[in-house]
């Protein structure tokens, strides 16, 4: 069963993702998201990563994970990969989340060029100290360049869970958009981002994240380095 959707309309292509629970990032989703971005990249379009009503995502498939270490590292390694594709993506990427984003789901977030949330009792954060996992070297790097400095801590650290506001001042949104306009929140969205010029953004976005990019590339090395990981 496919578990992301790709939809183009007016130059503006919408990922879906939906696989019926949490939208749980797993070999077989992070493989459907890089083909839905094959695909917008091929269609020159604005992307915009979505989910479904209430989830956005819960995060990394933890069975999968649990398979071994080995398969927890690589599963690791193809979500920071897909993340620092988003921050080198040529054309804008925007996540409109219409609920819970969590771990992964919340460094997706980061990735994007704009994110916006449904207002609601959702939750978002990195929860990766509070389920016994530490935090791996590209999630403390995107914290560090993407957070307010006065939340690293809080989010990275102490794993605190936030509502769609508090969120938004974490850093991980830039808007939350009312229950009632959430229907025109993707249309307009793709309205703004495609008053920008094309080559102008492209160059700007790789000019800026030139430094990030070799932090990222380094710290996603490190972390398929098994006597990295685990030199404290």
């Amino acid at each position: 069963m496919e578990k992301v959707t790709y939809t183009m309309n007016d130059g503006v292509a919408v990922i879906a993702l939906d696989d019926g629970k949490a939208n749980a990032l797993g070999s077989q989703m992070w493989a459907e998201l890089n083909g839905a971005l094959d695909s917008a990249e091929k269609d020159d379009a604005i992307v915009i990563i979505t989910g479904r009503d209430g989830m956005m995502s819960g995060g990394f498939d933890l069975k999968e994970m649990g398979d071994g270490p080995q398969d927890a590292l690589e599963l690791t390694s193809k979500g920071s990969k897909f993340a620092r594709r988003i921050m080198s993506h040529p054309r804008p990427v925007i996540m409109a989340a219409p609920g819970h984003t969590i771990a992964m789901g919340a460094f997706l977030a980061l990735a994007c060029d704009y994110s916006m949330i449904k207002a609601g009792s959702y939750k978002v954060g990195l929860n990766e100290t509070l389920i016994g996992m530490t935090m791996h070297n590209f999630g403390i790097e995107m914290g560090r360049y993407h957070l307010p400095k006065q939340y690293f801590n809080r989010c990275v650290i102490n794993g605190e869970i936030f509502d769609p506001k508090g969120a938004m001042h974490a850093g991980f949104f830039d808007r939350v958009v009312p229950e009632e306009q959430w229907p025109m929140a993707i249309p307009m969205a793709g309205q703004m981002f495609g008053q920008l010029n094309a080559k102008a953004f492209r160059e700007t976005k790789l000019r800026s994240r030139k430094a990030i990019f070799a932090i990222l590339d380094q710290a996603i090395e490190d972390d398929l380095d098994p006597a990295k990981v685990h030199a404290l």
